[in-house]
């Protein structure tokens, strides 16, 4: 009996089903876990070199990361799709589970209809992060830097503590601070640098009883205000010190690393935004880059299906580096689109739709052709 035929509804799984199901949803979160933990650590050690320049408070370490780990989700999910698919069926292809079940009639429908179970709904959870939770998380991130760089603490400065200073070769002590990080008192500083005359070290000794933080016009420049100090300069060996009195001495701090520009500010806005916007060429490119984030999950998927078509000697891992090559074209073909519409190069109607169609016709090129078997041959009558 056929496996078409013990199917009741079309929306009923047989046991087939929920087999094939299974295999691919383990090999879909097993493949989603290593890629999200080599993201974190990776974004997490770039964080902690943030954290050590004075750049990034080491308090919104964890939460920067997790916020920056569900914005590359639209990334990441599409590829554990196909390795995860590739994974799964390939298994079954080596082990000759595949052939006994195309035996016995299941054929490419029957296959692909518990993956659309598993695929379809992984599409919508994409969209919400696409188009809502990733560009929130976004702008969330932006707003924790934004108000920690109102605070002395985000350039490294605890009270009672030397510290390397931000930005220069010297140490920093801060004696008392304000909960906000503002205001201060009992500051010293010590910085060495080269003479740019005699080459010979450079050492600069500041102080002061008091100061605070403001920022400049723009919004953007940070300065650390000294009060009631004293600054003494000169070169070691010799004796040409410099002993000055300041009433008010004023040092700038290191920028945060956050969006200012205009079009990083576009591509964080709100999807809502982003279709009212229809005559912006960098909004609309980064409209149809959400969309592609679903659509590359489908494309992928159905790549999955013949690429996972193995031989039992071939290699557990043999398909993974065409599967890897694979997404890695189609995703820089996004990317070079997503320029080219930014730049008004592209037509924002034609938006995306040619890397998709292009990878689905080559999808279902290879599914049509993985279909076809060859006649069987016919006996000789003695």
């Amino acid at each position: 009996m056929k496996p078409n035929s013990l199917r009741q509804s079309p929306f009923q799984l047989r046991i087939v089903d929920r087999y094939l199901l299974s295999e691919v949803a383990f090999g879909i979160a097993a493949a989603l876990t290593v890629l999200v933990l080599i993201m974190v650590g990776g974004a997490f050690t770039e964080m902690l070199g943030k954290v050590a320049r004075g750049r990034v408070p080491a308090e919104l370490l964890l939460s920067l990361v997790g916020l920056q780990t569900l914005n590359t989700l639209p990334i990441l999910v599409p590829l554990a799709v196909l390795l995860g698919i590739l994974l799964g069926h390939g298994r079954l292809w080596r082990d000759s589970e595949m052939a006994v079940l195309q035996s016995s009639g299941l054929g490419v429908r029957d296959r692909l209809w518990p993956l659309l179970w598993l695929v379809l709904p992984l599409m919508v959870a994409l969209a919400l992060v696409a188009f809502w939770l990733g560009p929130a998380a976004e702008r969330k991130a932006q707003d924790l830097l934004a108000q920690a760089s109102r605070s002395l603490l985000v350039a490294g400065l605890e009270p009672g503590r030397f510290v390397e200073l931000p930005g220069r070769e010297g140490t920093i002590y801060v004696g008392e601070m304000s909960a906000e990080g503002t205001q201060f008192k009992r500051l010293f500083i010590e910085s060495e640098r080269p003479d740019a005359d005699t080459g010979k070290t450079r050492i600069d000794v500041i102080t002061a009883s008091s100061g605070f933080l403001y920022h400049d016009a723009d919004g953007v420049g940070r300065y650390i205000a000294l009060e009631d100090g004293f600054r003494i300069e000169g070169r070691l060996g010799e004796d040409d010190f410099r002993l000055m009195r300041f009433k008010r001495n004023d040092i700038r701090l290191p920028d945060t690393p956050t969006d200012d520009n205009e079009a990083a500010q576009k591509r964080h806005a709100s999807s809502k935004t982003l279709w009212q916007t229809p005559d912006d060429p960098v909004m609309r490119a980064e409209l149809h880059w959400r969309l592609a984030a679903p659509l590359s999950l489908l494309v992928l998927a159905l790549l999955a299906l013949p690429l996972s078509r193995s031989s039992p000697r071939e290699p557990r891992y043999a398909r993974l580096l065409l599967a890897l090559l694979t997404w890695f074209i189609y995703y820089n073909l996004l990317l070079l689109g997503r320029s080219w519409i930014g730049a008004g190069r592209l037509a924002p109607g034609l938006g995306l739709w040619w890397a998709h169609g292009l990878f689905l016709a080559v999808a279902l090129w290879l599914i049509w052709s993985s279909q076809r078997f060859r006649a069987p041959a016919q006996k000789v009558s003695q």
